[in-house]
């Protein structure tokens, strides 16, 4: 099942090239079509979870490649069954099937920003929560914005980045004034789907309720925007020593840190689930510094194919973005050492073995080249 999943992605990366090659700056209201909710009973099909499943859902080595789109969706539901925020909040079942599928519709497919990054950044949201047993810490109100952002943060990515947006002077750069326009764009997209009755799973919120969820949701999907990265996690280093659950910039700030872990935490699953998002990042790098290099417009070494290979990618990220990120929430939950932060050092050491490899076959196929260069002259 996963190397046909994975074969499976591959074949629609090849079809997308095109695709994404001619398309043009993304409107915001050319997927509108897709927020039209089904007012008749969800009809994906309902897979039914093994005990096995619902054990594994809960951890973070959890298997995100094996699964179809209504299994994905099932695992969905059962996340905010599980939790108890369907009978907390007085979610209707039916509407939450509907905002579900409405969610689905709404993301592209992308190489990476995809339907399954959603579930798999919501999957290991739902792990943490329950690893780290914050709903004995925190109120119920922040574990439904923790999941429902997870669910909204990359709604409609186009597959280029906000560098991309801005430098290409995008409908999305102008609108929101070159100000994290991709994030803005989600939150945008999540409110409009919310908007609709048939998919609001808040519809039973009093004024004031949905405004503290509203609030909350659009500072977490905003915190994902990696240009803020430092500021974020320079607030939750201030806060960690005296954390107070109580206080609600430590608590706002404790969560933005959530997000960005489970937006970027692919690293942390065992390799033979991580590897493959790998390939499909840098295949969407791929595409968008070839569209930069057509268009004029700088393009990041990380992104550009003549210059960035595997090892070179996720080095650098691992040791001084993921680590550091991830050993700062360690203080506030020791308890993720050995499922989350070993993991990430375990892949660190595996890429810089994989450099090493790396350099000295180059360093050798240098040599070759010049042992012919001098061999030539010789004669």
């Amino acid at each position: 099942m996963k190397v046909v999943e994975i074969e499976k992605c591959h074949n629609d990366i090849k079809k997308l090239r095109e695709e994404m090659a001619s398309g043009t700056n993304s409107n915001f209201l050319e997927g509108s079509k897709k927020l039209t909710p089904r007012r008749d009973v969800p009809s994906y099909p309902k897979y039914m979870l093994s005990q096995q499943t619902i054990d594994a859902l809960k951890k973070p080595a959890f298997d995100v490649w094996l699964w179809e789109a209504n299994e994905m969706l099932s695992c969905l539901e059962h996340m905010y069954h599980d939790l108890g925020l369907v009978r907390d909040f007085n979610i209707d079942p039916i509407t939450l099937k509907r905002w579900l599928l409405c969610i689905h519709d709404n993301y592209k497919s992308n190489p990476f920003h995809n339907f399954r990054h959603c579930f798999c950044v919501t999957q290991m949201m739902y792990s943490m929560i329950c690893l780290c047993s914050l709903q004995e810490r925190c109120p119920q109100v922040d574990v439904l914005i923790l999941m429902t952002a997870a669910v909204c943060h990359d709604l409609d990515h186009p597959g280029f980045n906000n560098t991309y947006q801005v430098n290409a002077r995008t409908d999305l750069a102008v609108r929101y004034n070159d100000i994290s326009p991709l994030e803005n764009h989600h939150c945008a997209v999540a409110f409009q789907i919310f908007s609709q009755p048939d998919c609001n799973i808040f519809s039973t919120f009093d004024p004031e309720s949905f405004k503290q969820i509203r609030q909350g949701t659009i500072t977490l999907i905003l915190a994902t925007d990696m240009a803020r990265h430092g500021e974020i996690l320079d607030s939750f280093k201030q806060k960690v020593d005296n954390f107070d659950y109580t206080d609600e910039e430590h608590s706002t700030c404790l969560k933005m840190l959530l997000i960005k872990c489970c937006d970027i935490s692919n690293e942390v699953r065992p390799m033979e689930v991580a590897e493959p998002w790998v390939d499909c990042l840098l295949e969407e790098y791929f595409m968008q510094s070839d569209r930069e290099k057509a268009e004029g417009l700088p393009v990041a070494p990380f992104m550009d194919r003549e210059k960035v290979t595997k090892p070179t990618a996720q080095i650098g990220f691992i040791k001084f973005v993921l680590i550091p990120m991830f050993e700062t929430v360690m203080k506030l939950f020791p308890q993720i050492e050995e499922t989350m932060v070993q993991p990430l050092r375990e892949s660190r050491d595996r890429y810089e073995e994989l450099k090493q490899i790396d350099d000295a076959m180059n360093e050798v196929q240098k040599m070759k080249s010049e042992n012919l260069t001098m061999g030539g002259k010789k004669k």
